[in-house]
């Protein structure tokens, strides 16, 4: 289907993602999500108009045919959520293309995207946080592994760290300093305070550690040396909460929901946990403010007389 897409709508395409590469700074994973997005939309269209066609047609497609488009995308399996990303792509891109073109796009840009219940962050408790840093770091084949393995689990909860970002450490981060410098989506950067007890978790890693962690080098190791892979510590922390008894939400990304959700309980300052996360958006952050409210009322509900 994607042949019928015309060249020019092509070259378009393909100067608006390096747009968003470059000047927005957009990370590979959403630039590629984007071009899926775009790609299967233009061939849509080539199809249900009966043909390619020109840019200027794209610009000003009428209300139905978006609607034709996603009702298709709906009836292949699309959810909302994934369906509301494709039309936010659709959008940037023809709002590009009319603000170059000097064109109006607005039956495009005013389609509303499907609504859908945004998923809240499913935290661990802080007993359970503690119990599965301790419990990752007995499943190890040998004493390095399991201090490896402890020690990455221990920078998810302690610094809030995403797994790509733990894992893209070098050993130039040995021994950790008071602050790590962290680049996390679209290359944004962060400063991100580091406890001590994530300071002593890696330094017992590189001490047990079989392989040279130099500067230039991953600073987490597979068992033959090469860079980790985050497969691995999703599999031990599997492992871990069979073991505890924790749901299937007790993954690696819950760990960081951990780190926000705890500091919220605590007092924490939610501008501050937004820097901290590296969330570009506030309204990101706030969903950890819904998971606080949704704690409370399941206590209100449960020790509430008149619940």
């Amino acid at each position: 289907m994607s042949l019928a897409i015309a060249p020019a709508a092509r070259a378009a395409m393909a100067e608006w993602l390096d747009h968003l590469r470059v000047l927005n700074g957009a990370a590979e994973n959403t630039v590629k999500a984007y071009a899926t997005d775009i790609t299967g939309y233009l061939a849509f269209m080539a199809q249900h108009r009966g043909g390619a066609e020109g840019l200027a047609a794209l610009i000003t497609l009428p209300h139905a045919d978006l609607r034709a488009w996603m009702a298709h995308e709906r009836a292949r399996g699309v959810g909302a959520r994934s369906l509301a990303r494709a039309l936010s792509a659709v959008k940037g891109f023809t709002g590009w293309l009319a603000e170059r073109d000097g064109a109006d796009a607005t039956a495009v840009l005013s389609t509303r995207s499907p609504k859908f219940r945004r998923k809240l962050p499913r935290p661990l408790a802080v007993d359970a946080a503690r119990a599965m840093i301790g419990t990752v770091g007995e499943q190890g084949a040998e004493d390095w592994i399991s201090a490896r393995d402890q020690a990455v689990v221990t920078l998810l909860y302690g610094c809030g760290l995403r797994i790509s970002e733990a894992l893209g450490l070098t050993g130039a981060a040995h021994p950790l300093p008071d602050t790590l410098r962290i680049t996390g989506k679209g290359g944004k950067e962060r400063l991100v305070p580091v406890l001590p007890v994530a300071r002593s978790a890696v330094a017992r890693y590189a001490a047990l550690c079989p392989f040279d962690l130099a500067a230039g080098e991953p600073l987490f190791r597979g068992a033959r040396g090469g860079a980790l892979n985050p497969r691995q510590i999703a599999l031990v922390m599997e492992k871990a909460r069979n073991q505890l008894g924790l749901p299937a939400t007790a993954t690696p990304h819950a760990m960081r929901h951990s780190f926000a959700t705890h500091l919220l309980n605590a007092g924490g300052d939610l501008r501050a946990i937004q820097e901290l996360l590296g969330h570009a958006s506030l309204s990101t952050t706030q969903a950890y403010t819904a998971v606080d409210t949704a704690r409370l009322m399941e206590v209100y509900a449960r020790a509430h007389p008149r619940a």
